[in-house]
């Protein structure tokens, strides 16, 4: 069946509002130097000044431009999550398409590693990494996507034993298809919607735990990011700063998340026609 993709997916309200936010986030992280109206390293201002003209969220308590700095903040966090989450989701389809096809020995290893990798809490991994080694945010991105790939790996791996029966599957073995062509071919195009949700997933985890590591301290204090700038606002809770100060980095996490949320759960309803099926019989 035909899917005009483009009008489906603008009478979608969640589709909408998600790439409108995904516009805004991409023009922040690629324009973010440009944009920013000060350096956000310049410590030449009245710390705890309140909003200005000037300095449209005011100054920090080390005499920094909050929304220079808040710039740079969601671009670091950003690209921490898209690093992880693709990486994360590159792992996981090559694995669970390995794993589901192959099946024998080479998917009880692999899937006896996934399990191994899900019992071992990410947060703590990174928290040592990041205390002791002191490693660059790529690093700590690239192991929390190592982490990370046992779901996604699982989920791949399930469908790829329920497409092994179809027809077409088996119609492509038959008139003598390999085993990669048949995976690059068949079975990874298949499997689209999948990858909406488990890249969604995991960058929203990526994006969390990195503002999670820059809350606790364990990034470099000189590179900006929204828990860091969280972290920083709440020592003066007690001061009238929680809307121009505190306010703005929660609300960047919050929106940076939901608007990969939304994306996704928008092209799954759009892409997968057994989902809009099951919708359809739910709501007949």
């Amino acid at each position: 069946m035909h899917i005009n993709l483009k009008n489906e997916l603008l009478q979608d309200h969640w589709f909408v509002v998600g790439f409108g936010l995904a516009v805004l986030f991409a023009t922040v992280t690629l324009l973010g130097p440009p944009l920013a109206p000060f350096d956000p390293w310049d410590m030449s201002f009245a710390p705890i000044s309140p909003p200005t003209a000037q300095h449209f969220l005011g100054v920090n308590d080390g005499g920094q431009d909050i929304f220079s700095e808040l710039l740079y903040a969601v671009r670091n966090t950003v690209a921490f999550g898209l690093v992880s989450g693709l990486v994360a989701l590159t792992l996981g389809v090559i694995i669970g398409l390995i794993s589901g096809w192959f099946g024998g020995f080479v998917d009880t290893v692999l899937m006896r590693l996934a399990d191994v990798l899900l019992a071992i809490p990410a947060i703590m991994i990174l928290i040592l990494t990041a205390a002791l080694l002191r490693p660059s945010p790529v690093v700590l991105a690239l192991i929390l996507a190592g982490l990370m790939w046992p779901t996604i790996s699982k989920a791949i791996r399930a469908q790829t034993l329920s497409l092994r029966e179809s027809l077409h599957i088996r119609a492509a073995e038959q008139i003598g298809g390999g085993n990669w062509y048949i995976i690059r071919r068949h079975l990874m195009p298949e499997m689209f919607p999948l990858y909406l949700i488990g890249f969604a997933a995991k960058a929203r985890m990526a994006m969390f735990m990195e503002a999670s590591l820059a809350f606790l301290g364990l990034f470099d204090p000189s590179r900006k990011s929204l828990g860091m700038m969280i972290s920083y606002a709440l020592k003066y809770y007690y001061m009238d700063i929680w809307w121009n100060w505190l306010l703005p980095p929660i609300g960047c996490l919050s929106l940076l998340i939901m608007t990969v949320t939304f994306l996704a759960i928008s092209l799954e309803k759009v892409l997968d026609p057994r989902l809009k099926q099951t919708m359809g019989e739910r709501t007949a």
